[in-house]
């Protein structure tokens, strides 16, 4: 009996685990099958997605009879039901949505139509992923509406929209699967190259503009917002490979390999699980250019040369102040220095690729554990974590080899239909990182320190000229003197001087760039749509704590890491309105309250709407006002960048930075010490503009001079004002909008110079400073004391022409307002073209399995300004192509294609390598 007991147990509780099985099959109109579309029980968070055949199959414990809905990004919804197990269906979507239709969830955080979306947003899925001609998905993003990508390498491509970018954008936010990608060190993204990999991409959201009012102060001019692949949707092994070449004169042809791999299980209905892995290795586009960097009439051979792409040069001196100590010294006879002239002597630089190898590389991986303990409820406990290194290029106030740094993420989130809460912890090191200015600066001195260089320079143009030497054949002599034994690029003095100096984080000596930041991050949102009827109400906020270690190599975090806060709060209205049949209205408001403890709190408020038309039109207006508060670096950093020293103005900071600097012989004669000790507060309460003790060096008269004295950093504010449409004309797709943005307290850089003794407006011992070259040039970080304006709009048009080819088309205007003149010692860095057209032609159809796409890019010419420098960007022109074709029976798809195939090279900012061509095969297996 106990035995009929237990088997009796048994079988009653296989009865109440029993699984209904449901396969099916998923095609288009034209019988073609659709991979990717997600099969969901009607009612329930259970479901599945279909194969690269179309085909799926679904187990659940779902007792029939029940209902599927079938949906996929480009078609129309589609329901089957279920009556019986072990049932097979065959599902048909009709091909009548357009991008339109396509769901987007940053606008508002919650899911819905991008037609209907309150704010511009700009969507790349994973059709268009597909179809991009672009080398990467990342690439892909290039080809958007109103979007600018500045390539500062191969592997770090920087997003920016609406202006004012940099390399160092830390105006706009970059969020993979909910974290900030950011740096904890730099402050910002570097590109994807810790990011995703292709095979793991679900959606790229993009919103230009500001976009705090619900994501903070980061996200103060735009935010990309990727999604990954949830493992329970998204099951399998699925690889892309890719192998081509770069192309470059400066660099010549070179391998271009990128592999990604992904692979995800479904154990049950309560846990799944994923692991990536990705691998991208090429060379960089070689940054060449011996344009002098202030002076294009220049070049290497006059006397004060500073070449774009040559490190080194950077240090210069007055031969006739070197002449003046010598003189004091008792090394050159009295009366000499009246032989020698005033003029700036620079030392002999080295050329950017005989300090690099080109280098390009990623190495990304990323697991995650998922976990949903009650079936048939979208509830989902998750953990996440990504670990990625490599080597590129960055562009900042120097340029930097960024060779073996590292990124972890780790995340742990709870989270539903209805509301999320997760906290992350973002960590790098920068690995064998190193400034490349400073490393050809301490090669040089490696061999010769800068008092003997120049002293033997002065000393021999004396020689020269009391044997009768002209001044070109005494400067001819002195540079030839100063320079022996120079080491030479490729010389086993060169290479142990290179290897010394990069592994050195001392800038007076060498160039490594140290750091092991890291910040922690707790967020959440819930929305109470499923409790209240009359509007849809979120709820939610942020805490962010960042924690710098530079070992003081660029913050003042000299005597450990410099710990800090900030958090916000925000909430959301939205509201649907039925005015009649053909009229709906949508209002939504926002607000946010962000603060930092170095700062009064800010609100962030933000008002749209939305009225949708005859189904097929939408108008929507929206003001918001944003804010971004003081980044990490306008804070505290304290970095010797060569020709002036960054100093953030943290209040705590200003005393932090202390240097100690030789007084001239000039200055010695005025009674004042032969050493002095300046802090960076000096900066800021004893300085004056660069451009005042420019024009004074013209001059001569000191009443052109003017106090800078720049205020301490505060927040920096937007008002954005937006209109635009998205609509339906015939097989027209339009979507257009409009801006104006109003930025206050805006946050840049300003040059200044301190005079080592003195008071700035003294008329005399601060002048006398000024004259016998006893200053020091800092970039201080402040705001603006005029409004700064923005202006632009975007137009997109798409089509179905001559059949079923995709043709579409996009032009963006922007512009600045701001009186550069009146504010010579100002930088916006608007470093944004006035135009732009993009269009695209395309058929992923042309005939079975076979499909094309061309892509083509205009850039106007725009003026570049930046730390590293400034220069005119001129116009470019770029086509991109690919061509594909499929293989079902394996599985796979087979893309051919190139970027600037017509090899017109071309560069996007002043200082980068030009971009050269890229020609690819790749081979993507099981992808959906």
């Amino acid at each position: 009996m106990r035995r009929i007991f237990l088997f009796s147990l048994l079988m009653l509780g296989f009865g109440v685990y029993s699984q209904t099985t449901v396969n099916g099959n998923v095609t288009d109109e034209n019988g073609q099958p659709v991979p990717g579309a997600n099969v969901v029980i009607v009612g329930k968070a259970i479901g599945t997605t279909s194969d690269f055949d179309g085909n799926f199959v679904l187990e659940t414990s779902e007792i029939p009879p029940f209902q599927l809905r079938i949906t996929s990004i480009g078609y129309s919804e589609a329901t089957a039901d279920v009556t019986a197990n072990n049932q097979t269906i065959s599902v048909t979507l009709g091909e009548t949505q357009t991008f339109l239709d396509e769901v987007v969830i940053s606008a508002s955080r919650t899911p819905e139509r991008i037609f209907e979306s309150p704010v511009t947003v700009e969507r790349l899925g994973i059709e268009a992923i597909k179809n991009t001609t672009a080398a990467d998905f990342y690439g892909g993003l290039e080809n958007l509406k109103g979007v600018d990508i500045n390539t500062n390498s191969l592997t770090f491509k920087s997003v920016n929209t609406r202006g004012f970018a940099t390399f160092a954008n830390t105006r706009f936010m970059q969020l993979v699967d909910g974290m900030d990608n950011s740096t904890p060190a730099l402050n910002f993204p570097i590109g994807n190259l810790v990011g995703l990999i292709e095979a793991d991409v679900q959606s790229v959201e993009l919103l230009p503009g500001a976009s705090s009012a619900l994501y903070g102060a980061n996200a103060f001019n735009g935010l990309l917002f990727m999604r990954s692949k949830s493992p329970f949707d998204y099951q399998g092994i699925s690889a892309t490979i890719k192998q081509g070449i770069t192309s470059q004169e400066a660099a010549g042809d070179n391998s271009y390999t990128d592999f990604g791999i992904r692979a995800a299980y479904k154990f049950s209905d309560k846990f799944a699980g994923k692991v990536n892995f990705g691998y991208l290795k090429g060379t960089d586009w070689a940054a060449t250019s011996e344009v002098d960097k202030f002076d294009p009439t220049r070049t290497r051979a006059d006397l004060n040369y500073d070449g774009i792409n040559v490190y080194g040069d950077e240090v210069s001196a007055d031969i006739k102040s070197v002449a003046v100590t010598l003189e004091g010294l008792g090394i050159l006879p009295e009366g000499a220095n009246a032989l020698v002239p005033s003029v700036q002597v620079s030392r002999t630089g080295y050329n950017e690729a005989d300090l690099t190898n080109y280098n390009a590389e990623s190495i990304k991986a990323d697991w995650g554990l998922y976990y949903r303990p009650v079936v048939g409820n979208s509830l989902e406990i998750s953990y996440v974590g990504k670990v990625g290194t490599g080597s590129t290029i960055y562009q900042g106030t120097n340029r930097y080899n960024i060779n073996g740094f590292f990124q972890e993420q780790h995340k742990l989130e709870v989270r539903n239909d209805n509301f999320f809460l997760r906290s992350y912890l973002v960590a790098d090191k920068a690995g064998d990182s190193y400034d490349m200015v400073f490393t050809g600066i301490n090669i040089n001195r490696r061999w010769k320190d800068d008092n003997t260089w120049f002293g033997e320079y002065a000393g021999t143009y004396v020689e020269a000229t009391l044997g009768g030497a002209t001044d070109a054949q005494a400067h001819a002599a002195a540079r030839a003197q100063a320079e022996s034994g120079r080491y030479l690029p490729g010389s086993p003095e060169f290479q142990s001087a290179f290897n010394s100096v990069i592994k050195d984080p001392d800038l007076a000596t060498g160039s490594q760039f140290r750091d092991a930041s890291k910040y922690y991050h707790t967020n959440g949102n819930y929305n109470f749509s499923h409790l209240i009827d009359w509007a849809d109400i979120q709820l939610g906020g942020s805490f962010r704590q960042y924690s710098l270690n530079s070992f003081g190599t660029i913050y003042t975090d000299y005597d450990g890491p410099i710990d800090y806060s900030e958090y916000g709060v925000y909430t959301q209205i939205q509201k649907d309105l039925e005015l009649n049949e053909q009229l709906k209205l949508k209002l939504t408001g926002s607000i946010r309250y962000d603060k930092s403890e170095f700062f009064d709190g800010f609100f962030s408020p933000r008002l749209s709407a939305g009225l949708t038309i005859n189904r097929n039109h939408n108008v929507r207006a929206s003001v918001q006002t944003g804010f971004r508060n003081p980044t990490t670096q306008d804070l505290f950093i304290g970095l010797d960048a060569g020709r002036a020293i960054l100093v953030g103005s943290a209040p705590d900071n200003l005393d932090r930075y202390v240097r100690d600097y030789d007084v001239s012989g000039g200055g010695q004669a005025l009674g004042q010490p032969a050493t002095i000790t300046q802090t960076g507060a000096a900066a800021y309460n004893n300085s004056y503009s660069l451009s005042s003790v420019q024009t004074l060096g013209q001059t001569g008269d000191p009443g052109d001079l003017r106090i800078a004295n720049p205020d301490l950093v505060k927040p920096e504010q937007v008002t954005s004002f937006e209109i635009g449409y998205r609509g339906k004309i015939d097989k027209i797709i339009i979507d257009f909008s409009t801006y104006y943005n109003n930025y206050k307290d805006f946050i840049s850089q300003e040059v200044v110079v301190a005079p080592f003794y003195g008071t700035v407006g003294d008329g005399a011992l601060s002048v006398a400073a000024i004259s016998n070259d006893d200053f020091q040039p800092y970039s201080a970080y402040t705001n603006s004391n005029v409004d700064v304006n923005s202006y632009g709009a975007s137009l997109g048009l798409s089509a179905k022409v001559f059949g079923n080819f995709d043709l579409g088309g996009s032009y963006t205007f922007a512009k600045q307002d701001f009186d550069q003149e009146a504010n010579p010692d100002f930088m916006t860095s608007f470093n944004t073209p006035e135009h732009k057209f993009k269009a695209s032609f395309g058929h992923q159809e042309l005939f079975e399995n076979f499909g094309f796409n061309i892509a083509y890019r205009f850039s106007d010419d725009y003026f570049w300004e930046a730390t590293f420098g400034n220069g005119v960007v001129p116009e470019f022109h770029t086509l991109d192509l690919q061509i594909n074709y499929r293989v079902p029976g394996i599985k796979s798809t087979f893309k051919a294609g190139g970027t600037n195939i017509l090899g017109n090279e071309y560069f996007t900012a002043f200082g980068t390598g030009f971009i050269g061509s890229i020609y690819y095969l790749s081979w993507a297996i099981n992808t959906l």
